[in-house]
């Protein structure tokens, strides 16, 4: 490769990692061709891209970005999940990938700033997406009004009943 393709390399990578909200370092040795191209079908279709790049490229692309607190875990051969929209998708295409094919290794992880490992990637795996978590807010959000208008509405229905129990006890006196 010419030095201006790995300058370009390191320049798009470093972009990449500025804007990156989650980005998990794999080992991928012994996987062949087709399984690697299945894992990024599969990280695709949740919007994350997966890049083998060199290490040394990767570690220079790294200088001045979060990213660059895993340096010491570029070694061997290595591949790159980026998310830049959700931090869970990854984590979770990853672990259901990794059962079945035991050879893909999890090395470490970076997310927005802080070093995360395998066990923290599976924490983050047993989450639920984006979308269910707002959608989860959006009902407790909407149920405390509606459960407020329903009290408010609870006390003249039952002043109302009372009253009604009253005047029919008078007229049948």
């Amino acid at each position: 490769m010419i030095r201006n393709d790995k300058e370009k390399i390191v320049a798009e990578l470093h972009e990449n990692f500025k804007k990156s909200k989650v980005v998990i370092l794999t080992n991928y040795k012994g996987l062949d061709v087709t399984t690697i191209s299945s894992l990024r079908r599969k990280l695709r279709a949740v919007g994350v891209e997966y890049k083998v790049v060199k290490n040394t490229l990767i570690r220079r692309a790294s200088n001045d970005t979060s990213v660059g607190l895993i340096q010491d875990y570029f070694k061997g051969p290595s591949a790159l999940a980026l998310s830049y929209d959700d931090p869970v998708a990854p984590a979770k295409v990853l672990i259901n990938f990794l059962k079945d094919n035991q050879k893909l290794e999890i090395k470490i992880g970076v997310m927005e700033g802080k070093v995360i490992d395998l066990n923290a990637i599976k924490s983050l795996s047993d989450l639920p997406s984006r979308e269910v978590l707002l959608g989860q807010l959006l009902s407790a959000m909407n149920g405390v009004p509606t459960a407020l208008v329903r009290a408010l509405n609870d006390v003249p229905v039952r002043m109302l009943n009372v009253l009604q129990a009253v005047r029919d006890q008078k007229a049948s006196a």
